[in-house]
């Protein structure tokens, strides 16, 4: 499970990058470089047929905690945001963390591993959002691997799921598409696309 990923880029490179407008409704502004669960992060959206570039809370809110990862596609928590197209969003990504599953024997603690894409300095995990009383929020999609994880980049230190990240090419047909062709686009990105790194 992905808790902590990095958008070390200005909010108007990424605006420029993804063809998007400042939203000028934004009630939080991005501070870090990193985005931990609970605190803001840059979400693309579309309003009034242009891309929105706005700040939101990274998690939907169940019971006091911030639930950031988008498993259970059938799940009624996540369903009405996955069905309306205008719920979905793109969440840019330079990095994202996982963990290893076990310990290093050298230390007995687990090591943070950074994942990142080499050919898109920013790419975008495929996310949803809500809007609620206070500040927006949202979660991305994660995924399982075809075959066996080890085989994966991701799935070699994190077994039980991956971020979905979209290619570029993906980005409308994500944003607009009907709910199963959207959900078609929820698998494992290329490993020979990707590199790991320490952060």
């Amino acid at each position: 499970m992905c808790n902590l990923y990095k958008a070390r880029s200005s909010a108007e490179e990424i605006a420029r990058l993804f063809g998007a407008h400042p939203d000028p409704a934004a009630q939080i502004a991005v501070e870090k470089d990193y985005v931990a669960p609970g605190k803001p992060g840059y979400v693309v959206r579309e309003q009034d047929n242009q891309r929105i570039l706005s700040a939101m809370s990274w998690g939907f809110p169940f019971q006091g905690r911030p639930v950031t990862n988008v498993r259970n596609y059938s799940s009624p928590f996540w369903k009405s945001a996955l069905t309306n197209p205008s719920r979905r969003c793109l969440v840019p990504v330079t990095e994202f963390q996982e963990w290893s599953v076990e310990p290093m024997p050298d230390t007995g603690k687990k090591k943070p591993f950074w994942f990142r894409v080499p050919s898109q300095p920013i790419f975008a995990f495929a996310g949803i959002w809500r809007p609620t009383e206070g500040v927006p929020v949202y979660s991305f999609l994660t995924c399982g691997y075809e075959g066996d994880p080890a085989a994966h980049a991701v799935g070699a230190i994190h077994p039980k799921a991956c971020p979905v990240i979209l290619h570029p090419e993906d980005y409308d047909r994500w944003l607009h598409a009907d709910v199963d062709d959207a959900l078609s686009l929820a698998c494992a990105y290329p490993s020979q696309l990707m590199a790991i790194g320490n952060g």
